[in-house]
């Protein structure tokens, strides 16, 4: 299994405004997909409420820490 890792240090109002743009275009993409599949409607998930937790968060503009990890699985998806 690969693992990569990403780590955005959040040290002014300016880092936090961009973490935060790039919270809500994220969270905006999760959930367009989310809810539309295949023509059809589904509810919510959790990934989804997970990350509108995070943009939450992030609308604080605080300093802090992002880690993002993106670990790769060796097996395809189940359909």
């Amino acid at each position: 299994m690969a693992r990569h890792e990403a780590t955005f240090e959040i040290r002014s109002k300016s880092d936090a405004h961009a973490i935060n743009l790039l919270m809500d275009r994220v969270y905006d993409s999760l959930r367009e997909q989310s809810t539309t599949v295949e023509g059809k409607t589904k509810l919510p998930n959790e990934m989804l409420e997970t990350f509108d937790s995070l943009r939450t968060a992030t609308n604080r503009e605080t300093p802090g820490t992002l880690t993002i990890v993106y670990e790769e699985e060796n097996e395809p998806f189940e359909e």
